[in-house]
């Protein structure tokens, strides 16, 4: 049905051929009903076939290059010479595609953990509904089965199956708690009257929406929106939308955009590689062109594996993982892996007030009683943030104010809310006004019980006190027009009554005697002031006086209930009718004549005339005790922070200045909003006012579209938001914003599924923990991917000079597979450990789109890499044509000879003047291989094992120098030492092991193509090795002083 709540009751039933809400539907008409609108369910989304999950792995630039080159290896293995290498030949692309299997498999399992936010919705409507069907109540008919034009009943604790028209009253009033929905703070009073068409969601004050809970009262409504056409369904089909809007997080778009950068630089280097070797494709040693062409072609694919750092997506991951579990040690569960890099560059944090800056548990904060006359109350400040019992009443002593007796009274026996412990945690039954005065009198507490150690009764002793002193005879519920409720009670033996707390903030027995006569019953009232404070002909003063009270009396304690409304408080004042005339021995029996007034609404607001004047309560919903300072934390550290909630502006605020949003007594014209009134300004309007500063914002009385709407703008200006939440409401914004954060104890499911992380204590403070969490660890990764970077690079060099100076290959794929994902590895992972910089959150965010890898860093990788290069290489020349302290007698050649070693069979003719004559006799006693009969052997194949061994282990040891420089971006090892940081050492030591145990345990020397080193051998490698350290400390010095110049250039600027 269309716009339900602009009809009247008579309209909407007419709309479904019912005449009244006595019969319902019948039996065909529900059948052809849900023909036309389908079962009451939300519409439950198709998940990812496994098949498309696998595919969705290998779409990644690099990896389809890596996949090629496996394939191309594959190939190229068949025309290897399997005399002598064997299966050895497939050992590279095995390698390669185990590689890519095991990221694919990773890959799938975090892809099925999938999300069920849409689940989550669904499961929200899960219940029975009591349903009238051809004239008879049905009490458990399914939600599911419900369809639009069904008459339901529902009351106190049910959760509200679709959305429906109220009806009928059942009870004098009826409040459901929307808080999930409206993210509202205080349950809404329903009526039956239409409102306008255009209302907005809390304005439809005569509408129950699905998956709310009817906190008080009872009633009949119709249904006039099932599954997706409700309010719900709404959310859902947001949540969809927005999940439409997703992206990857700004690492993830950095990584991709070097991803495409690298692709490009490999196939140029590969293919300038293969092209400058194209007069060797016909050299004698590789047995023909088409030979050559391959071989060659082979020394490319090398290239390619060599530039990729097939080691860098596992080692993010391991490193994000790593940041999690730090994380839950500070309370954030992080359930997407990037949501934590994402943390660090935020710019926006977009909050829900109710249950993220606030409690979301409604909390007497102040009580005020006459103190020496009627116009002048006394307030006390009631310590407390919550429903926990905990805290005392500041500076009250009911010694010197018995009279203050009565109001707690009231507090205590005008009320229908429950306290109870479960779980670990202190929850509420009934309304949250009636609940934050259940725990005032608990905090109040009494003598000779002294408030209980278990917490299960420590909610509950004082009031259970109370209610057994003055069992309860009657109600007078509440209704709009005296604004006010009451309970008649009887009053026991006070004598005989437990005393009360001698202490100070404490009653007391000698001054807690009801001023009502033993035996007779009394009125105890609570409700607005102005409605309460007219029916009030006397006041009890602090000392126990009852006096006069005027109307120059009544002015004057209105005028501080005004005070205490702005802060603002929602006040309530308590009122006590001692003189009930026929109802002063009402014992609730059916011939008493007290009982006909009881039964007739009409004659409460008599009854509650003459009333004594106890005091009033201020409640609210309080902000969070360390959000203050967290608010603080955000400001200094360049963080935004927007205040998005579904309460009134007063309210909004209020808390706003409190929390230190907004200054005390700052103008907020253009900083304070309804989402009416934004909505209404124009499209440039709206961008203009969210974007054109930094300054905190608030937007009041929004709805879920609203909040999905205000991050989208946000989003295009640029900014990393945050958003957070706890209701069924803030779902489509969790879900739109680059990171939603949930609240874990007080938010629902559905916002707990649609967000990145979870707080497990609501704690706004541990958002800005989390965030210099994320900070520390971008920080870190940016070292590791500098620290594989410039390996690679190195790599990349290496074979790119061997291939220039037509030098023997030294490096072979499978080595430099090892390294990249073996050897690399553990200090690359290790680098995630770095302890964060002490300023870290002194620096304003990084913004999404800067560098990653900027100019200077660039010619850094380059300057390593270069020596890098030049070190591996350098190290298999020197090998042949000057180490001759290696004490093996390995026969020393020509560099000339060594560049040209694909036409060795031709040396005689080519080179008549330098003969290529060397001795193995000398090696071949040493343990080394007599290649007399195969002197070109030397410089192919089993004859440079060993150079080649020098090469890789000058690698490796480069690589491990390298994870030290990158300690610190710019700092020198001398500020920050290596034991900084003991897990990179721990790692090192396990690299080196690894590379020990593939040099020394023989099967695996086979396998990678190399043979163990000698103490020497060992010394040739530091010496090329260390100076590695000594470069990069010199551009860390330059680094240094680019900084300063710029903070110099900053500073004279500012």
């Amino acid at each position: 049905m269309e716009a339900a709540w602009s009809l009247t009751t008579a309209e909407a039933l007419s709309a479904f051929g019912h005449r009244d809400e006595r019969n319902g539907l019948t039996d065909e008409q529900v059948v052809k009903l849900r023909e036309k609108y389908g079962p009451n369910e939300l519409d439950k989304e198709e998940g990812t076939p496994l098949w498309k999950l696998v595919l969705a792995q290998f779409d990644d630039l690099l990896v389809k290059i890596l996949l090629g080159a496996a394939v191309l290896s594959f190939v190229l293995a068949f025309f290897e010479d399997h005399q002598e290498e064997g299966m050895q030949a497939f050992v590279e692309p095995f390698v390669i595609l185990l590689i890519l299997v095991i990221n694919a498999i990773v890959g799938v399992w975090q892809e099925a953990n999938a999300e069920s936010a849409l689940e989550a919705l669904k499961q929200l409507q899960t219940c029975n509904a009591c349903c009238v069907r051809n004239g008879e109540l049905l009490p458990t008919v399914p939600a599911s089965e419900l369809v639009p034009g069904d008459i339901v009943h529902i009351g106190v604790g049910d959760k509200v199956p679709a959305d429906l028209r109220l009806l009928k009253l059942k009870t004098t009033t009826v409040r459901l708690d929307e808080g999930p929905l409206t993210g509202e703070s205080e349950t809404v009073m329903k009526t039956l009257e239409p409102v306008k068409r255009e209302s907005r969601i809390q304005d439809k004050r005569n509408m129950l929406f699905s998956g709310t809970t009817v906190s008080n009262g009872q009633a009949i409504g119709l249904v006039v929106a099932t599954a997706m056409r409700t309010e719900i369904g709404q959310i859902q089909a947001n949540v969809q939308t927005a999940s439409l809007d997703e992206e990857k997080t700004p690492l993830g778009q950095k990584i991709d955009a070097f991803g495409e950068l690298l692709a490009r630089v490999i196939a140029l280097i590969c293919l300038a590689v293969w092209a400058m070797n194209f007069r060797q494709f016909s050299d004698p040693v590789h047995g023909g062109f088409w030979l050559g062409l391959i071989y060659y072609l082979k020394i490319a694919v090398a290239l390619g594996v060599a530039a990729i750092p097939e080691g860098l997506p596992a080692v993010i991951t391991l490193c994000l993982a790593l940041g999690t579990r730090k994380m839950v040690r500070r309370n954030a569960i992080v359930r997407r892996l990037p949501s934590v890099e994402t943390l660090g560059c935020t710019t926006v944090i977009c909050s829900d007030k109710t249950g993220t800056l606030t409690t979301n548990q409604m909390t007497a904060v102040a009580m005020a009683y006459p103190g020496s006359a009627a116009s002048e109350l006394v307030e006390h400040r009631v310590e407390g943030t919550s429903y926990d019992p905990s805290g005392d009443v500041i500076d009250f002593n009911v010694e010197a104010a018995p009279g203050a007796l009565e109001l707690v009274k009231v507090c205590a026996l005008c009320n229908q809310a429950k306290i109870r412990f479960v779980d670990g945690k202190y929850e509420r039954m009934g309304e949250p006004t009636e609940a934050a005065m259940r725990v005032l009198v608990e905090k109040i507490g009494l003598r000779d019980a002294p408030r209980p150690t278990d917490p299960a009764l420590a909610c509950t002793a004082a009031n259970d006190f109370w209610m057994s002193a003055h069992p309860q005879r009657a109600m007078l519920e509440f209704d709009r027009d005296r604004k006010s409720m009451s309970t008649l009670c009887a009053t026991a033996s006070v004598a005989a009554a437990p005393s009360l707390k001698d202490s100070p903030g404490r009653l007391t027995r000698s001054r807690a005697r009801s001023a009502t006569p033993s035996g007779k019953n009394a009125l105890f009232c609570k409700g607005a002031p102005e409605s309460v404070l007219a029916r009030c002909s006397h006041a009890r003063l602090a000392d126990g006086t009852l006096v006069t009270l005027s109307d120059a009396d009544r002015a004057a304690v209105l005028n501080t209930v005004a005070a205490m409304a702005a802060r603002p408080l929602r006040v309530l004042a308590m009122a006590v009718k001692e003189e009930l005339g026929v109802l002063a021995d009402y014992d609730g029996a059916e011939g008493h004549p007290g009982t006909k007034m009881l039964l007739d609404p009409t004659s409460f607001s008599e009854i509650e005339r003459d009333m004594v004047f106890a005091g009033v309560v201020g409640i609210k919903d309080p902000a969070r005790a360390e959000v203050k300072g967290a608010i603080a934390s955000c400001a200094t550290a360049g963080i935004r922070v927007v205040m998005i909630t579904g309460d009134t502006r007063p309210t909004a605020e209020a808390i706003a200045r409190e929390i230190g949003l907004f200054e005390e007594n700052e103008d907020v014209t253009d900083r304070s909003f309804t989402g009416q009134e934004f909505f209404n300004l124009s499209e440039s309007d709206r961008i203009s006012k969210l974007t054109s500063h930094s300054l905190s914002m608030v937007f009041s009385r929004t709805e879920p579209r609203d909040k999905q709407a205000l991050i989208k703008i946000l989003k295009q200006a640029g900014e990393v938001t945050a958003m957070t939440g706890d209701g069924v409401n803030d779902a489509p914004a969790l879900k739109q914003a680059a990171i939603g954060i949930a609240m874990g104890i007080s938010g629902t499911e559905v916002a707990k599924e649609a967000a990145d992380m979870v707080l497990a204590d609501d704690n706004f403070a541990t958002i800005v923990a989390a965030v210099e969490e994320g900070r520390s660890i971008y920080s870190n990764m940016k070292a590791f991917i500098r620290y594989l970077i410039s390996s690679n690079i190195g790599e990349v060099a290496s074979i790119f000079l061997t291939a220039l100076l037509g030098l023997p290959e030294g490096l072979v794929p499978v080595q430099l597979l090892w390294v990249n994902l073996v050897t690399d590895g553990p200090p690359a992972t290790a680098l995630g450990f770095n302890p964060p910089d002490a300023d870290i959150m002194l620096r304003p965010p990084r913004r999404a789109d800067d560098q990653l890898i900027t100019p200077w860093v660039f010619f850094r990788y380059m300057v390593v890499g270069l020596y890098v290069g030049f070190a591996t290489v350098g190290v298999f020349a020197y090998y042949f044509i000057g180490y001759d302290w290696a004490g093996d007698g390995h026969p020393l050649i020509s560099y000339t000879h060594l560049t040209n070693w694909g036409k060795c069979a031709h040396f005689a003719e080519l080179y008549p003047d330098i003969p290529y004559e060397p001795d193995f006799s000398a090696w071949a006693a040493n343990g080394g291989l007599d290649l007399s009969h195969k002197p070109c052997d030397y410089m192919n194949g089993v004859g440079k094992r060993t150079a080649s061994t020098l090469s890789l282990s000058v690698l490796v040891t480069i690589e491990m120098f390298n994870a030290l420089n990158a300690l610190s971006e710019d700092g020198s090892l001398l500020q920050m030492p290596p034991w900084a940081n003991p897990w990179l050492l721990l790692a090192m030591l396990v690299s080196f092991s690894l590379h020990f145990v593939i040099l020394y345990v023989p099967f695996l020397a086979q396998v990678f193509s190399i043979t163990p080193l000698s103490y020497n051998d060992w010394i040739l490698v530091l010496a090329f090795s260390f100076p590695v350290i000594i470069i990069d400390e010199a551009l860390k010095a330059v680094g240094r002083m680019r900084q300063r110049a710029a903070l110099r250039q900053r500073m004279k600027t500012e």
